[in-house]
């Protein structure tokens, strides 16, 4: 009797980018972002994540003229710039990041500010080979980030089915968050994507956890910001020289169960790339599934509100209003 021959290896290989693009500088960090997009589609990549706020900007080290209980003129028109950097959704730049990954044939998580109305959200936008796919916006901006940033709702918690894995978003320290991490590891997140500019060492921490109690591979994405991509009139706090480091990067790719495939980067731009075994995802399982196996639902349970919030909605009166 001849034996069964081996069953071909399930791979995605997938791509962190650690970059950033010039702040206030929309047409350029778009030209970025796909030269970016293709030099990780040149090395094999077929998911590629960029790093938080890389369309519209991070503003590291700024402090918008914000005291408890006043804002100076200045730094309203910071804000205006921050503003008019930031993108529509749908709009010219993802419909030309759309392009690229349909050319190229992959996914692509891509960190940006959008512009909705008068309030900005910190989003990460999804691409694939058909194009524009979704977005997933920041539940909690971070401590300074709140007087920037509006707070997104539960209607864009996406899980984005490439055919080969499952791949969702959690930006910065909403990686914090339990009861997000829950509610998204229910949905079978395989390829946990973090657009980040976290760059302490225990951000590092963070991603292991992550990738061991979700069982899933942890693409973390961060910034490495110098005080040369900034305008020459800002004045960030960590200091005025053009080599001066604003953000440290720390991209990183991590297994199932937590070994480091890749990274973390240090001290410069770069590309870190893994070639993901899928099957790894359910030999990593076989003893944690924390919202299967391992949960206990007749003690905790958890109801997530995914339909859209908004302050004014138009319809027909209901028949008591007539």
């Amino acid at each position: 009797m001849t034996s069964a021959s081996p069953r071909p290896l399930r791979t995605v290989t997938a791509a962190v980018v650690q970059a950033s693009a010039p702040l206030f500088d929309t047409r350029a960090a778009v030209a970025r972002a796909e030269e970016l997009l293709r030099e990780a589609a040149g090395r094999g990549a077929e998911v590629v994540v960029l790093p938080e706020a890389f369309l519209g900007g991070y503003p590291k080290g700024l402090d918008f003229g914000v005291t408890v209980g006043s804002r100076t003129p200045a730094g309203r028109d910071l804000f205006r710039r921050c503003h008019a950097a930031a993108v529509e959704i749908p709009g010219p730049e993802t419909g030309a990041l759309a392009a690229v990954t349909r050319e190229l044939g992959c996914h692509a998580v891509v960190g940006a500010v959008e512009r909705r109305g008068s309030t900005l959200y910190c989003v990460a936008l999804f691409f694939g080979p058909g194009g524009y796919l979704g977005l997933h916006r920041k539940l909690m901006p971070t401590a300074a980030e709140r007087f920037l940033w509006g707070q997104g709702d539960g209607s864009t918690l996406p899980v984005i089915d490439t055919g080969t894995a499952r791949i969702a978003a959690a930006i910065c320290w909403e990686n914090y968050m339990p009861l997000f991490r829950t509610a998204m590891y229910a949905k079978g997140v395989d390829l946990w994507c973090a657009p980040t500019v976290d760059d302490r060492d225990a951000w590092q921490a963070t991603m292991r956890h992550i990738a061991l109690e979700g069982r899933c591979f942890v693409l973390g994405a961060n910034q490495y910001l110098r005080r040369d991509a900034l305008p020459a009139d800002l004045r960030p706090v960590q200091g005025d020289e053009p080599d001066t480091v604003l953000i440290g990067g720390g991209s990183v790719i991590v297994s199932p169960l937590g070994e480091v495939l890749a990274g973390p980067l240090r001290d410069s731009e770069g590309i870190l790339t893994a070639v993901l075994d899928l099957d790894d995802l359910a030999r990593a399982r076989f003893d944690l599934d924390t919202t299967g196996h391992y949960a206990r639902p007749d003690i905790f349970t958890l109801h997530v509100d995914e339909s859209p919030h908004t302050t004014v909605t138009s319809g027909r009166p209901l028949p008591e209003q007539r």
